[in-house]
């Protein structure tokens, strides 16, 4: 499968005047890697967050710089928390013969009966997997499939999470993925037994007499 290919250029510009950069449509970012110099680059804002919206963080990717090709993946992405305005992007420079660690986000599929009973409710616990692989076998996302979860106190585990062989997880196996939980409302109104509210209409407000 051909790789993305992106284009960059090492970069001068340091420290707070790289916001200069950023009027100017660049993006800073870096590139390092296991014994690899951190190296400073500037990006066209436009190419990088297109390649962001197709690959993600853990596919690979071409990094173009000054004309050398670099197999790299996208390990940090900043953003500013109000404007969502693209800051800064970490790449980290993989070699193909190394195994690498990352978080592989988790995809929810299929639909849980949960979702129609207004009083269960599914509680997600975690959203990615830590593991570790050759950077070939890397996936982009793991599926989790949650139509299985059908009753109350039922859940998914990390060790009921299939992925690949070439793939090790090293998220701890017992950790909670998702529950089926009883909504909390719901289940403090059954509390409330319906003969308990017509004896309470019965006897009526008590009213103490005033002393005269």
């Amino acid at each position: 499968m051909k790789r993305e290919e992106l284009t960059a250029s090492r970069r001068d510009v340091l420290g707070k005047k790289v916001r200069f950069l950023r009027r100017k449509g660049l993006t800073p970012a870096n590139v390092y890697g296991t014994n690899i110099e951190s190296i400073p680059l500037q990006i066209e804002t436009s190419l990088l967050e297109r390649l962001i919206a197709s690959v993600g963080r853990n596919a690979l990717i071409t990094l173009r710089i000054d004309g050398k090709r670099k197999v790299a993946m996208i390990r940090d992405i900043d953003r500013d928390a109000l404007t969502d305005v693209l800051l800064h992007v970490d790449f980290f420079q993989v070699e193909m013969t190394h195994k690498v660690k990352v978080e592989v986000p988790l995809v929810f599929v299929g639909e849980s009966p949960v979702e129609k009973v207004s009083r269960l409710m599914l509680l997600h616990n975690i959203s990615a997997l830590h593991v570790e692989a050759f950077p070939s076998d890397l996936p982009k996302n793991i599926e989790v499939d949650i139509s299985q979860l059908a009753e109350a106190n039922q859940s998914i585990h990390v060790r009921d999470i299939l992925v690949g062989d070439n793939v090790e997880v090293l998220t701890e196996l017992s950790e909670l993925v998702v529950q089926v939980m009883e909504s909390r409302i719901d289940a403090e109104a059954e509390e409330v037994k319906p003969e308990e509210v017509e004896a309470e209409e019965e006897v009526g407000p008590q009213v103490e007499a005033e002393s005269e």
